[in-house]
């Protein structure tokens, strides 16, 4: 289980390129990629996010990429030798004609960027993405790795909120039956007070109570919430993204919990309702972290 909130940097010189590359992620419902890659190797983007791409699920996810000539030349400048005496020649003659001081220097030609031609020094753009691939590989097993420790994190968090809510419910199966019990007596009383007599219809109150059972029966909630517990437990296990498949499971569990509260006729049980709905919103807030 991994988190999509990660980070990995890493550094090296090789034939003579100091390269570096660091990988960040944020949450996010899908894959996206963006790299800060320099123009002149543009080449790279794809090959990278191929590469992270097949050990990333989800998040977004930024690539930042420099590449220095540590030796060689990175580029090569040319001088258009011409050119320059042209501008000299034209530059003295306008001083002679309007009598200006003749003050040029060298520095003079570099405001004129058609006397210099710059040109990029060959590269073997295969031997570059070799290097960078193994900078770029070394930047994703540290990010993956703060991913895991981050994912571990959340995957514990996440097994005792299961473990709260799991007790909640036992606590409400156990005051159910009661509430019926309870209901009973009430009623009874109810129509001895009415009737000022003991002699109660006990068919009409076995017939009331057993309506109002059926009406706040939860039997059937809480076995599948029960259910999405441990299916919610089984995918905490699993090697592979599964922050949608939560999602969902969480959708589900919050539906059975909202259905007990509605069913639930005793204050305890209502209690113990808002605290599962609690805990459940506590997960759903965890999982949007989760590949």
């Amino acid at each position: 289980m991994k988190s999509m909130t990660g980070y990995g940097r890493s550094q090296q010189i090789l034939h003579g390129r100091d390269i570096s590359v660091e990988i960040k992620s944020v949450n996010h419902r899908f894959f996206e990629f963006s790299s800060r890659i320099p123009r002149s190797y543009g080449f790279l983007e794809g090959k990278l996010k191929t590469l992270l791409q097949s050990r990333i699920g989800r998040g977004k996810v930024d690539v930042g990429v420099t590449i220095y000539m540590v030796e060689g030349k990175e580029a090569e400048i040319g001088i258009h030798e011409e050119l320059a005496k042209g501008y000299v020649d034209a530059l003295r003659s306008v001083s002679e004609s309007l009598s200006l001081p003749d003050d040029l220097t060298l520095s003079t030609l570099t405001c004129f960027s058609d006397v210099f031609s710059v040109r990029k020094a060959e590269e073997d753009e295969d031997e570059i993405w070799q290097d960078v691939e193994q900078v770029a590989s070394e930047a994703l097993d540290k990010f993956v790795k703060t991913r895991e420790i981050e994912g571990a994190r959340l995957k514990s968090d996440l097994q005792n909120r299961l473990a709260e809510i799991t007790r909640l419910l036992g606590l409400i199966e156990e005051q159910a039956p009661k509430t019926v019990v309870a209901y009973r007596e009430r009623l009874t009383a109810k129509m001895q007070e009415v009737l000022e007599s003991s002699g109660i219809d006990e068919a009409r109150i076995l017939t009331e109570a057993a309506l109002f059972a059926d009406r706040i029966a939860i039997d059937e909630e809480t076995v599948r919430l029960h259910s999405h517990l441990k299916e919610f437990a089984k995918l905490l296990e699993i090697e592979e993204p599964v922050g949608r498949k939560l999602d969902f499971m969480v959708q589900e569990m919050n539906r059975e919990t909202n259905t007990i509260g509605s069913k639930a006729n005793d204050l305890q049980v209502t209690g113990w309702v808002v605290a599962i709905k609690s805990e459940i919103e506590k997960i759903r807030e965890q999982i949007q972290n989760l590949e």
